[in-house]
């Protein structure tokens, strides 16, 4: 059967657009019983047709017949069966009735509101199109082409559509050239989106798992299994890897002769770092390892519930662990899936030390109560995290040297201070014993008790007392200058004798 010219085009801009025909030939049926009713300016039911043979298109009104007048309920709409009759004879009561409309005065006007709806129920119908195409594909790896650029976001041509990749899902590293052949990760389909309504990442984890299974043949067959992914696009990324096959190494696997099949992947995201991790049951040793380069002292479980592990590296590791910006511990604990506390050594034990104090009952002092330091010294202490007294007597020198603005007449006024304070406590406490401390209500009583007694003895009792007295302590200070110059004499008579032997044997 022969077609029109006009159904010809509407065939091939159905190809283009990879909707049905059906849909263009309803979407132009409609506008032209729209412009027609318009023209007319009435409310009446209108439709229109389109004659494939000829290309003609006409716009015909129809109403319901009713038995008469008294069945009417819509004028505009419903026609009785008389009236129907003279117009069409042979209609029952039910059907449909046709009156066409002339579309031949319709002018330039009513050709682009029909022109405005075709192209609106196209897009609607290749908007459909496409969420039927991509929606059930989400997290599929596809290859797309860079079609333009938009401001800080990438229009990607993806076969049957166009592909958005906003900025939030490109890699810092890249940059797009139009025509440049590439592959993205489809994130999802959204429908209510103006513009292209796939939205597609450079950024996603599930590019580097495809373009391992490309490089890779272990990981292809299912020899080699990724275990998990943690990424920060452009910077750096941490796939954990374990092999079905005890013959096979996962990580030599992955890495490649000479790094070759790594290296592959490293181009194709511009430069981005990739560490290669053995996969463990183990969530210890597969902390240890997650944590490479740096080298892990030991790790342990702090809750398990909370899924919150405690890692210890030695001082020099440190900074190794966290990373640049604490990079290295954030990927670990996104590939673990686990809370990460990263401790030194020396933090460690400063901490069991706390511990150890409060179980003591160590107490503590506010280290405002120091009043020789001044306020510019305790507020530069405070703001370096030493708020107690006791924090900063333990503190070493080197460590108070490092605190900004602490040199050395500062770190010799702290000493002092310190001294000082710990000085106040020592006198006090030796105070009882020197000075002697105040009776007890018993002991102050007997004393009174005692004193009454002395007071009514004579002065003669106390005259002959201190007669009594001085003899011996005179007598006591003679035979002691006695002692001290007999003790002298035999001391310069037996070196008298030891020099005189020396000189017979010279």
């Amino acid at each position: 059967m022969a077609t029109s010219a006009l159904y010809q085009s509407i065939e091939l801009l159905s190809q283009e657009k990879g909707i049905n025909p059906a849909i263009v030939v309803s979407a132009v049926e409609e506008a032209i019983a729209l412009a027609t009713r318009k023209y007319y300016k009435t409310q009446e039911n209108m439709r229109g047709e389109l004659n494939k043979e000829t290309g003609e298109i006409t716009a015909y009104i129809y109403k319901t017949v009713v038995a008469d007048e008294d069945q009417i309920e819509d004028p505009v709409n419903q026609i009785t069966l008389a009236e129907a009759n003279e117009l069409a004879p042979g209609v029952e009561v039910g059907s449909e009735i046709r009156i066409y409309r002339d579309t031949s005065p319709l002018g330039r006007i009513a050709a682009q509101l029909a022109k405005q709806i075709i192209f609106q129920k196209v897009r609607e119908a290749e908007r459909d199109t496409v969420f039927q195409e991509y929606a059930h594909r989400e997290k599929e790896v596809l290859n797309a082409t860079v079609k333009r650029v938009e401001g800080q976001d990438v229009i990607f041509d993806i076969g049957k559509a166009e592909a958005r990749c906003p900025r939030r899902e490109q890699s810092r590293l890249e940059q797009f050239s139009v025509g440049e052949r590439m592959r993205v990760v489809l994130l999802k389909v959204d429908r209510a989106a103006k513009g292209p309504q796939v939205i597609v990442s450079r950024a996603a984890p599930e590019l580097v798992q495809n373009l391992f299974q490309s490089e890779v043949p272990e990981i292809y067959d299912n020899t080699v299994v990724i275990k998990a992914i943690a990424r920060e696009a452009g910077e750096r990324t941490k796939i954990a890897v374990q092999s079905r096959d005890k013959d096979v190494d996962p990580v030599g696997a992955c890495v490649g002769m000479k790094g070759m099949r790594v290296q592959s992947i490293i181009r194709e995201l511009r430069g981005e770092k990739i560490d290669i991790i053995e996969y463990s049951d183990e969530i210890t040793t597969f902390a240890e390892k997650a944590l490479q380069p740096a080298k892990v002292s030991r790790v342990s479980i702090t809750d398990l519930g909370e899924k919150q592990l405690e890692v210890i590296v030695d001082d020099t590791q440190l900074s190794l662990a966290i990373g640049k910006k604490g990079q290295n511990v954030r990927l670990a604990a996104k590939l673990l899936g686990w809370k990460i506390d990263i401790k030194s050594e020396e933090e460690k034990r400063q901490e069991v030390e706390q511990q150890m104090q409060a179980l003591a009952g160590a107490p503590t002092t506010p280290i405002e109560q120091v009043t020789e330091l001044g306020e510019s010294i305790i507020q530069k202490l405070v703001t370096a995290g030493i708020t107690t007294v006791e924090a900063l007597a333990d503190m070493t020198p080197e460590q108070l040297e490092e605190i900004p603005g602490i040199g050395e007449k500062t770190l010799e006024k702290i000493s002092v201070a310190v001294r000082h304070y710990f000085g106040q406590f020592e006198e006090a406490e030796a105070a009882p014993v020197t000075e002697g401390a105040e009776p007890a209500a018993e002991d102050a009583a007997e004393q009174q008790a005692g004193e009454a007694t002395a007071a009514e003895g004579t002065e003669e009792q106390s005259e002959g007392a201190a007669e009594e007295a001085a003899p011996v302590e005179a007598a006591d200070t003679q035979d002691s200058d006695e002692e001290i110059a007999a003790e002298v004499a035999a001391t310069e008579e037996e070196t008298g004798e030891k020099q005189a032997a020396e000189e017979n044997d010279a």
